[in-house]
């Protein structure tokens, strides 16, 4: 074993959390096996392998075994570790959105153009939409698990209000790029459309600029941010 195996990395970790980093901590292949879930017999497998290969170090006294991890087995961890987390941190630049325009019930034309939610458009993107949402059918799985996805990213968030009459939903605004065209995703709180369909605004008529129609082809990109702590 020129590399630590997989089924040890547990076996290692667990032994980090008893403090074998530095000092040689008493344990029996029974808890140890109850901890990581296998068989005694799986536990004294894994400590004897990792001993054999340069890992941990082990001392005897009687019927009772201290276990203490080399300098070797941290380095070998922290390697793992390094991998992991550049692995879990790492995020796409962007997520793309393939469908095609479909035609709207004309409800993101009202919504879009009331005060509660212009004043805050005007303000957090920075432009007041045109009047009006372009809706375009997601032509895919990997463009409907996108739109999925998106909740783990941070998000502009216009907030709902109340007219005094009703009260209308947090609107969540990803900026996008649509032709080279800006733009932004929206994913709205109240919605009557299911994750095949996605909306999005622009300070543009997108059909008229990109010179689309109902049918066309359309490709969406969002660039990506992950959440901050705050959130």
């Amino acid at each position: 074993m020129s590399e630590l195996k997989i089924q040890h990395i547990l076996t290692l970790a667990e032994l980090f959390t008893k403090g074998a980093r530095y000092n040689f901590v008493p344990i029996t292949t029974s808890s140890l096996g109850k901890s990581i879930r296998k068989s005694q017999q799986a536990a004294s497998k894994h400590l004897m392998d990792l001993e054999a290969n340069g890992y941990v170090e082990r001392l005897r006294s009687g019927q009772k075994v201290s276990v203490r991890i080399t300098t070797k087995g941290h380095a070998e961890m922290l390697k793992i570790f390094s991998i992991l987390k550049s692995s879990l941190e790492s995020i796409p630049a962007y997520l793309e959105f393939k469908g095609t325009i479909s035609s709207g019930m004309g409800e993101g034309a009202y919504y879009m153009s009331m005060k509660g939610y212009t004043k805050q458009f005007k303000t957090k993107l920075g432009y007041v939409p045109f009047p009006g949402t372009l809706n375009v059918k997601l032509k895919d799985k990997e463009s409907i698990e996108a739109k999925r996805s998106l909740d783990a990213y941070d998000a502009i968030m216009v907030d709902g209000f109340s007219d005094g009459k009703r009260t209308y939903g947090w609107v969540k605004c990803y900026p996008a790029k649509v032709n080279n065209i800006d733009a932004a995703l929206i994913l709205l709180e109240r919605t009557h459309h299911d994750d095949s369909i996605i909306e999005l605004i622009s300070k543009e008529n997108i059909k008229k600029v990109t010179k689309l129609s109902t049918g066309s082809k359309i490709s969406i990109k969002v660039p990506v941010r992950i959440k901050s702590n705050r959130d």
